[in-house]
């Protein structure tokens, strides 16, 4: 009787070692398609102009900060 508790508990063991690689697994295959999504998403919105980025809704490109901003906004107070 104890030879088959022992054997049942170590398939046990094996199922839940199977399972967590499968989720692992799992797990990995849905991040890459999302950062294969996202690649796909920023490369399609690079290749269109403002005014079609403006038609679908989607923000402007903010202007990039230059170097002394603060500074020359604090010295026009």
């Amino acid at each position: 009787m104890a030879h088959t508790e022992t054997r049942t508990v170590r398939d046990a063991s094996r199922r839940r070692l199977f399972e967590s690689r499968l989720k692992s697994v799992a797990i990995l295959i849905v991040t890459f398609r999302g950062w294969r999504r996202n690649v796909a998403r920023r490369r399609a919105l690079a290749d269109l102009t403002p005014h079609q980025l403006k038609d679908i809704g989607h923000p402007e490109a903010q202007d990039v900060v230059k170097a002394a901003l603060i500074t020359n906004l604090m010295s026009m107070r």
